[in-house]
């Protein structure tokens, strides 16, 4: 069993930056591979971006390629997410996820463990 817990949310102006972070328990985060999503009101959870188990390799959704940043500390059992140049198209709740076995994927059924998410806001 895994559990994630985000932090790092908060209200910010477009043009801003955030940093979110998600702390996992268990000895095996080091194996998996890890996610952000993130779902806006009245739509559809949406990958944003992945990162290998060895941090060797990450992911990210062509609408936050170049902004945002996914990395890990698999010593500290944490994985980051840091968004620059926030717009207000970025407003959502952010979801940290957990996958056991294989390389990422941008289908949220393919992850085993979520966190309980964090409120990002973006202002114009």
């Amino acid at each position: 069993q895994v559990q994630l817990v985000e932090s790092g949310g908060g209200l910010v102006q477009a043009g801003g930056s955030l940093r979110l972070s998600c702390a996992a328990s268990g000895r095996t985060f080091s194996s998996y591979t890890m996610a952000w999503f993130r779902q806006a009101p009245g739509k559809e959870r949406e990958f944003v971006a992945a990162i290998s188990w060895s941090g060797g390799s990450t992911y990210y959704a062509d609408s936050v390629k170049g902004r945002f940043t996914i990395s890990r500390d698999n010593a500290a059992n944490t994985v980051s997410l840091q968004m620059n140049s926030l717009n207000p198209e970025d407003t959502a709740v952010y979801y940290c996820a957990a996958r056991k076995a294989g390389t990422y994927t941008t289908y949220a059924v393919g992850y085993d463990y979520w966190g309980q998410g964090t409120q990002v806001t973006v202002s114009s």
